[in-house]
């Protein structure tokens, strides 16, 4: 049995490394030869510890990653998140790997919203505005910046963490500054949701055309960061649609996207060019990022490679 310590896979981990394997499961996301279950959501005594359990299997990967968010943890010195991959032998169902991938989930996530970014944002994106200042943002911020030539960051949401944020994107080398929602929205090129909102974070009319929008913090029922008007006058695509019609973004206008109004296109399928991404430069395009297991099965082999290479 492989076991990858949080730290270990914490020095291992690079954008690089994360894009790839976030590729290669989304692509896996969108074939008939992989399954995503059902996220299994909960909670311990104290109402603010939660976690989920998210499981899948593909050709080449089977397995779970429980994410848990601990809201204590900083005065124990710990980080809020934490999150473990536990991978299984596909021939035999027994135990076959342990990452364990607090920081590494981090990676993972951004690296989702890149790929889709790259095949959806236009090439010229510079201006990133972003809702959130919190763990997340940072990663979604330098992940974009890999493959996108951003040069200025709005952090549009306000945050007792923001002004620590826009000094850390600051030392990156980026242009970064606080600014009001609607300015944020209406000058960026790519506005990225990482939130916990239960309310969309802005107007559907500040959003200007060519811009793409990349939706992460709705991962459960119930919350919501972006308005439903924007989606009647956007292209959709998700990583995967089973999953963001019930806790991602689309959870909204589930009966719309049922009935065949509003049409949602898997990422995966754009990667492999069974889809188009993005047509015209003034078209707006819109990502839901709900975070699905084969992103963490993908991750996690993808380290198991990376440890052993480095022996």
């Amino acid at each position: 049995m492989i076991y990858i310590s949080e730290e270990e896979s914490a020095a291992l981990v690079t954008h690089e490394l994360a894009f790839e394997a976030a590729r290669e499961a989304l692509v896996a996301a969108a074939s008939r030869q992989s399954w995503v279950f059902p996220a299994v959501l909960g909670r311990t005594q104290e109402v603010t510890n939660t976690f989920s359990i998210k499981s899948g299997s593909s050709g080449e990967l089977t397995g779970v990653k429980i994410g848990s968010f601990w809201s204590g943890n900083p005065a124990r010195g710990l980080p809020r998140h934490n999150s473990s991959i536990v991978l299984l032998d596909q021939h035999t169902g027994r135990l076959g790997a342990v990452v364990e991938a607090g920081k590494v989930n981090a990676y993972r996530t951004a690296a989702a919203d890149a790929v889709a970014a790259d095949l959806l944002a236009r090439k010229q994106a510079k201006v990133l505005a972003i809702f959130g200042a919190g763990n997340q943002a940072s990663f979604e911020v330098m992940a974009l910046a890999r493959i996108r030539p951003i040069e200025t960051v709005l952090v549009a949401r306000p945050s007792p963490r923001r002004d620590a944020f826009v000094d850390q994107i600051g030392e990156r080398g980026l242009k970064a500054r606080a600014a009001l929602p609607e300015e944020a929205v209406r000058t960026a090129d790519i506005v990225v949701t990482a939130t916990p909102a239960r309310e969309p974070l802005f107007d559907a009319a500040w959003v200007g055309p060519g811009t793409h929008i990349v939706s992460i913090g709705s991962d459960a029922p119930g919350k919501r960061e972006l308005p439903s008007e924007l989606f009647r006058k956007a292209r959709l695509f998700c990583d995967l649609l089973s999953q963001s019609v019930q806790i991602g973004e689309f959870q909204h206008v589930r009966d719309e996207i049922d009935a065949g109004v509003l049409a949602v296109t898997p990422i995966g399928d754009v990667v492999e060019r069974r889809a188009l991404g993005r047509h015209f430069d003034n078209e707006i395009t819109v990502f839901d990022s709900s975070g699905i297991s084969l992103q963490d099965l993908y991750m996690a082999d993808a380290l198991i490679r990376a440890k052993a290479s480095h022996r």
